[in-house]
């Protein structure tokens, strides 16, 4: 959670809106002392009454005991985006994984090859920078970046103030891109419909036992960059009974965004969840 990995201190996130509008059309919500937002619904860390790490110092060992309002109060605006998403027939998709797996090119093609049909919007998030928001906006979509700052992970209030400024079609889909983690995304319910995590072959079939709350908590597994298995030491059946052994209903492609391989059926899926 936020207290352990180091996103709250001092954090501010930026929302930009790339709809059409102005990039300097810039909204900014500075967060009370630690990671909290200062409107009703999101979470703070700056009072008494927000989620502290107390610890407790004894000989021989030192125990720290956290409480659970973070993520209270973040599911409770997760459903809260998870009605708002059902209402409207939004397949919303939460796009996980470590930095440069490759997310925002997978994106880029999808938009492409899919917009076609159903209309896209897209919710960026990352620490700093506007450059995958640029590259979501070249590709056709419409786009929210949000700046986390010092921030690791995007939260339930981030998503709530990027829909509404979106404002998404009905009958549509949004994929938000993550901030590059393989830890804190999987512990914040954003209200998505569905998550993803994409794993590159150039990170180690390993992945999933080393982080295994994020494989456990994804429906989809992309393993990307596949067009690079030929010269890596990589041992797909090894990833993926690593994976299956975290996750048994995980289900799995394999894909090259950048080379345009094994992505219709990853297009395939996103029609049939969103009933296109």
């Amino acid at each position: 959670m936020c207290s352990t990995c180091g996103c709250s201190e001092e954090a501010e996130s930026t929302v930009t809106n790339f709809g059409g509008e102005p990039p300097d059309r810039t909204a900014q919500h500075s967060h009370e002392h630690q990671h909290g937002h200062s409107h009703e619904g999101r979470h703070h860390h700056g009072d008494g009454a927000h989620t502290q790490a107390r610890a407790q110092h004894e000989p021989g060992h030192r125990t720290i005991r956290l409480e659970q309002d973070i993520l209270a109060r973040n599911n409770r605006i997760a459903q809260r985006n998870r009605e708002w998403l059902e209402g409207r027939n939004i397949f919303a998709v939460n796009l996980m994984s470590s930095p440069g797996a490759g997310k925002t090119t997978l994106l880029e093609h999808t938009i492409r090859d899919l917009g076609r049909e159903v209309p896209i919007s897209v919710v960026e998030g990352d620490q700093e920078t506007i450059r995958d928001a640029e590259r979501i906006r070249a590709a056709g979509c419409k786009v929210i970046q949000i700046n986390t700052g010092t921030g690791c992970h995007l939260d339930a209030g981030m998503l709530d103030r990027a829909l509404h400024e979106l404002d998404p079609p009905l009958n549509s889909l949004v994929l938000i891109e993550n901030v590059g983690n393989l830890v804190c995304p999987a512990l914040f319910d954003l209200g998505e419909t569905s998550r993803v995590v994409i794993m590159s072959v150039t990170e180690g079939e390993d992945k999933p036992l080393k982080y295994p709350h994020m494989f456990r908590a994804a429906d989809i597994m992309v393993l990307s960059k596949a067009d690079l298995l030929p010269h890596l030491e990589f041992d797909l059946e090894s990833c993926l009974t690593y994976a299956r052994q975290v996750n048994p209903k995980l289900r799995y492609f394999q894909l090259s965004a950048l080379r345009g391989i094994g992505l219709q059926p990853w297009y395939d899926w996103l029609r049939a969840r969103a009933a296109l």
